[in-house]
């Protein structure tokens, strides 16, 4: 499979949008400003709530931890994932309970909706 190439003003673009759908489940999502990216892949700098900071790298493939502060690191490096979402459930278990608490929370509101 060939690696999808992307210029360099389109890579920020889709990874910011990958950080603000996380942004509120982890204490920090930038672009990481110490690597380089290039047109098949940017870097991403993430601080979960455990205070574990990963370096994630972005392609056309996927998403996967590059460098890491935590001893998860093996656990999430071996391994692509499809989505920021995946990678981030598999290595942080307070992104996983403030993920499921606004989804909670969303459909408490709905359901109140629908019986209003």
């Amino acid at each position: 499979m060939t690696e999808q190439v992307l210029d360099k003003e389109t890579w920020p673009l889709e990874a910011e949008a990958a950080l603000n759908d996380v942004r509120k489940h982890v204490r920090e999502a930038i672009v990481a400003p110490e690597m380089k990216s290039t047109n098949q892949k940017i870097y991403l700098k993430i601080t979960t709530y455990e205070d574990e900071v990963y370096i994630v790298e972005m392609s056309a493939s996927g998403f996967n931890v590059v460098s890491s502060s935590s001893a998860n690191r093996n656990k999430a490096s071996d391994r692509k994932y499809e989505t920021l979402y995946a990678l981030l459930d598999n290595i942080s278990h307070r992104y996983r309970e403030s993920f499921g608490e606004e989804l909670s929370s969303k459909l408490s509101d709905l359901e109140r909706q629908c019986q209003g």
